[in-house]
């Protein structure tokens, strides 16, 4: 069966969400990028996902894949979306994606204005980075738990 993350999203747009994150696997790796280290920001300095805050209408999926193209230039097309979840945070909901990239678009990653560099980097060097933001951890865990996905 064939899931449409497009479809779906149009019903998630009159919904409250803070924003949205995604796991973005490029070949076997996960892209990750180096927060900046401004004590202002949540998390300064840890190792990221792409993804960020909701602008006014989007659903979860316009929101991350805006996101995404903003902060490291990829275009994630809707087939690549294998996964997602909405998970509740202290003040709100934020969204979850998981997308896979062939191997060859690493030399279309290019950062953006926010971050200090980006990694291509294993899933288990991910998962077991200190500097890496712990709930994208876990929420990168619950994604390969729950699809068989390596």
């Amino acid at each position: 069966m064939s899931v449409s993350f497009r479809d779906s999203a149009d019903s998630d747009k009159a919904q409250v969400f803070g924003g949205a994150k995604m796991a973005l696997f490029v070949g076997a790796r996960i892209l990750t990028i180096l927060r900046d280290d401004f004590d202002h920001i949540p998390w300064p300095g840890s190792w990221d996902f792409p993804g960020g805050g909701r602008e006014e209408g989007e659903s979860p999926l316009e929101c991350v894949l805006r996101e995404t193209q903003e902060e490291v230039g990829l275009i994630v097309p809707d087939g690549c979306i294998r996964w997602s979840r909405p998970y509740l945070s202290e003040s709100d909901r934020k969204w979850f994606f998981a997308a896979h990239l062939p191997a060859t678009c690493e030399t279309e990653i290019a950062l953006g204005s926010e971050g200090q560099c980006w990694e291509l980097v294993s899933v288990d060097a991910f998962l077991s980075r200190d500097k890496a933001i712990p709930f994208l951890q876990t929420r990168l865990s619950d994604y390969l738990a729950g699809s068989g996905a390596s």
